[in-house]
């Protein structure tokens, strides 16, 4: 897969994501470029944007609520995470099972892009 393709797929997976902005910034660009460059797998970025994604909708429901995500570098902490302990086979289907109903562009994008 070409740098560009990459880029492009991390920038639509990030923008299926509710409460991101639908126009990535210059550094998402950059963040995204350095991802490729570093071998990042797609597999690990999608399974983190969907893990942490999973996280805040199913956060305990009294706590305060959390400010929109802004940046794609938000989600490098869970990036990093996974891969150190990568998820579980099904585990990444089995969250986006679940959050189908709040977050279907996401689904949906993940969806396309294993075509």
């Amino acid at each position: 897969m070409s740098a560009q393709t990459y880029v492009r797929r991390v920038l639509d997976l990030y923008r299926s994501i509710p409460e991101t902005p639908n126009r990535p910034r210059a550094a998402d660009r950059r963040l995204a470029a350095t991802l490729y460059e570093h071998a990042i797998p797609l597999d690990i970025v999608a399974a983190a944007l969907v893990l942490a994604t999973a996280r805040r909708h199913y956060r305990y429901p009294q706590a305060p609520a959390l400010r929109p995500v802004r940046s794609l570098h938000y989600y490098l902490p869970v990036i990093d995470e996974l891969l150190t302990n990568p998820p579980p086979p099904g585990y990444r289907e089995y969250l986006c099972r679940r959050l189908a109903p709040s977050a279907p562009h996401l689904v949906a994008t993940i969806d396309h892009q294993k075509s």
